[in-house]
């Protein structure tokens, strides 16, 4: 058997919150394998977005294991944990999270920086990123002149710059009208199916999640249910 992109093995979560212990996420298991595209659904205060943290190595559960390639993380250090995330994950967040001043391309390049890439290797490579999107003739606009749809490509630009093996999406297309969250989903499930780069998206919206070939309910912190799509026919895409 493959080795998973991530992996969280019997996770918990609990956050203490004025004197009193708070459990976010109840003994959760999930693997994504590579290449897979997850949708992670549920009502507000499920814990889907602690999930998302957790997988993605923003937070760390209070018991549980948890593994980036196989490799579990509960024995690095912070610095040694940042390295192995940027190395292997990409993240797209709702509110883009750009550096306002910043062209970009400069913000696509960013997590290169932490890497000791070059400025020259930086700017060639934010610059494919930003094709790969759509945006080689944004290179030099920085977000305020970019449409919410434009800024999300960005961000996802972002998150495609160094490679990883999966990209986590947290609500991308909950600032963004219709139209626009559609066209940003068909941009994902293109990068999926021709990169193979794992996608989890978390969302609250059930029309977004069918565009994934796998669902995870959550409930009050608890798997609800896992459903997957049966695999396509030999030759067919």
């Amino acid at each position: 058997m493959s080795t998973p992109a991530l992996e969280a093995v019997d996770v918990t979560r609990t956050y203490r919150m004025e004197g009193v212990d708070v459990t976010a996420l109840h003994g959760v298991s999930l693997r994504i394998d590579e290449g897979e595209f997850v949708a992670i659904l549920g009502p507000s205060g499920s814990g889907k977005s602690t999930l998302m943290h957790l997988l993605g190595c923003l937070d760390r559960p209070t018991t549980g294991v948890l593994r980036i390639g196989g490799r579990d993380v509960a024995g690095l250090s912070d610095a040694a944990l940042a390295e192995l995330r940027n190395a292997r994950v990409g993240f797209v967040f709702q509110s883009f999270h750009l550096l306002a001043r910043t062209s970009a391309r400069d913000n696509v390049a960013l997590p290169l920086v932490y890497r000791g890439a070059s400025r020259k290797e930086r700017h060639r490579r934010a610059a494919d990123a930003l094709a790969a999107v759509g945006l080689a003739h944004r290179l030099a606009h920085r977000p305020g002149q970019l449409s919410g749809g434009e800024q999300q490509r960005v961000a996802i630009a972002r998150a495609l710059v160094g490679d990883p093996g999966v990209v986590l999406a947290d609500e991308p297309t909950g600032n963004l009208d219709t139209r626009t969250g559609h066209d940003v989903m068909d941009l994902l499930e293109r990068l999926n199916r021709d990169r193979g780069v794992a996608i989890v998206l978390v969302t609250h919206e059930p029309d977004i999640a069918e565009r994934a070939r796998r669902r995870v309910h959550l409930r009050d912190g608890r798997m609800e249910s896992d459903e997957r799509d049966d695999p396509p026919e030999r030759g067919e895409r």
